[in-house]
C-alpha cells in the first residue's frame, strides 16, 4: 500500500482496498483516546470513494462538541503519532499523521463540529460520489488536470476543486 505524500505536493493514486483498513485502524485509536469526546468519526475525503484516484492521504472528520475537550488529548494524541497542526480553517482543528522529520503526510485529521456545515459537507459530498459515480469520475478528471498542473502546489490544487465541490453540495 502506498500512503503519504511530501507536503505540498500532490500526486494521485488508484484506489487501494487497504486505505480503508488504515483508516479503520486510525478510527480506533482516535476513539481509545477521544472517548465519548468524540461523537462520530468517519473516514471521509476521496480515500473514502472507491471509483476514484486520490492523494494516499487518508482523510478523517471527528465530529465533536467542544474543541477545547480535544486540545486537552493533544499529549496522547502526540504518544500516537498524532500531531496538531492548528486550526487556519475556520471552524476546523487539523492533526496530522506521517513522518514529520521527512515533512510527509499520510493522515489529515479533521476536528469539526458534530453536525455543524463541516461535518455535513464532508460526510454528504463523500456519500454523493459514492452514490453517483459519473459525478465522480467528472470530479477525478478535474483532479487529474489540476495535477498535471500544480504537482508542487497543493494550494492551488485545492483551490482548483473548490468550485466543482460547491456545486456538487449546493445541489443536494
Amino acid at each position: 500500500m502506498s500512503l503519504g505524500l511530501k507536503r505540498g505536493t500532490v500526486q494521485l493514486e488508484p484506489h487501494d482496498k487497504q486505505w480503508d483498513e488504515a483508516a479503520i485502524q486510525t478510527i480506533k485509536i482516535l476513539k481509545s483516546i477521544l472517548g465519548d469526546d468524540a461523537i462520530d468519526i468517519q473516514h471521509i475525503g476521496s480515500t473514502a470513494i472507491p471509483a476514484i484516484k486520490a492523494k494516499p492521504i487518508i482523510d478523517i472528520a471527528v465530529g465533536v462538541t467542544d474543541f477545547d475537550r480535544i486540545i486537552s488529548y493533544n499529549e496522547q494524541l502526540q504518544k500516537e503519532g498524532i500531531f496538531y497542526r492548528g486550526s487556519d480553517v475556520e471552524h476546523q482543528l487539523l492533526y496530522v499523521m506521517g513522518d514529520m522529520e521527512s515533512d510527509t503526510r499520510t493522515h489529515h485529521i479533521h476536528i469539526v463540529k458534530w453536525n455543524g456545515i463541516e461535518w455535513k459537507n464532508y460526510i454528504h459530498f463523500r456519500d454523493y460520489l459514492n452514490a453517483n459515480e459519473n459525478v465522480a469520475l467528472c470530479y477525478q478528471k478535474l483532479k487529474e488536470e489540476l495535477e498535471s498542473k500544480y504537482a508542487d502546489d497543493r494550494v492551488a490544487y485545492t483551490n482548483g476543486k473548490q468550485d466543482m465541490i460547491d456545486t456538487i453540495l449546493n445541489d443536494q
